[in-house]
C-alpha cells in the first residue's frame, strides 16, 4: 500500500489534489472551446498544485502568498504610498511631455531651436554664416546618408 511521508500533511495533499482537479476541468473546457494548444497549457498549469503538494512545498507557497497579500494590502491602504505613486506618475508625464517638446523644437532654448531659426528666413552653417535656408526636401538626414552608403556598396557588387 502507498504510504505518505511523515512530513507531508494530508491536508496539503488534499488542497493540491482539489486545485489540480479544478484546473483539469477548466483545461478540458478550454481544450474543447479554444483548441489543443490552450488546453495543453492549462493541463500543465493544473498539475502544478499537486506537484507542489507532493514535494512538500505547500506551506512555503502559502507563506509566500500570505506575504505578498500583506504587502499589497499595506500598499493599498497607505496614504504615503499613494502620494509616492502620484509623484511617480507625475514624473513620467513630465518626462514624456519634455520629449514631445524637444521633438517639436519648442522650449529648447532662448530663441527656439535651429529649425525654428532656419524657418524665419535664413539658415546658418557650422561657421555661423547666415545664408538662404535650404528647402526641407533637400536636407539629408543621417539615416539617409547611411542608406546611401549601403546602396552604393550594393551597386558596386552588382546588387540592385
Amino acid at each position: 500500500m502507498l504510504e505518505l511521508p511523515e512530513n507531508l500533511p494530508v491536508s496539503d495533499l488534499a488542497v493540491g489534489a482539489v486545485l489540480s482537479a479544478v484546473g483539469l476541468i477548466v483545461s478540458f473546457v478550454l481544450w474543447r472551446r479554444r483548441g489543443a494548444a490552450l488546453g495543453l497549457r492549462g493541463l500543465a498549469w493544473s498539475l502544478v498544485p499537486l506537484a507542489v503538494a507532493l514535494l512538500g512545498l505547500m506551506g512555503v507557497v502559502w507563506e509566500f502568498v500570505r506575504g505578498v497579500a500583506g504587502v499589497l494590502t499595506g500598499l493599498l491602504f497607505s496614504p504615503l504610498v499613494w502620494a509616492g505613486a502620484v509623484l511617480a506618475g507625475l514624473a513620467v508625464v513630465l518626462y514624456v511631455v519634455s520629449g514631445v517638446m524637444r521633438a517639436r523644437g519648442t522650449g529648447t532654448g532662448r530663441g527656439g531651436s535651429t529649425e525654428a531659426k532656419g524657418s524665419k528666413g535664413g539658415g546658418s552653417d557650422a561657421a555661423g554664416r547666415v545664408g538662404p535656408a535650404e528647402p526641407k526636401g533637400k536636407r539629408e538626414s543621417p539615416a539617409d546618408s547611411d542608406f546611401g552608403d549601403i546602396e552604393e556598396l550594393l551597386r558596386k557588387r552588382g546588387i540592385d
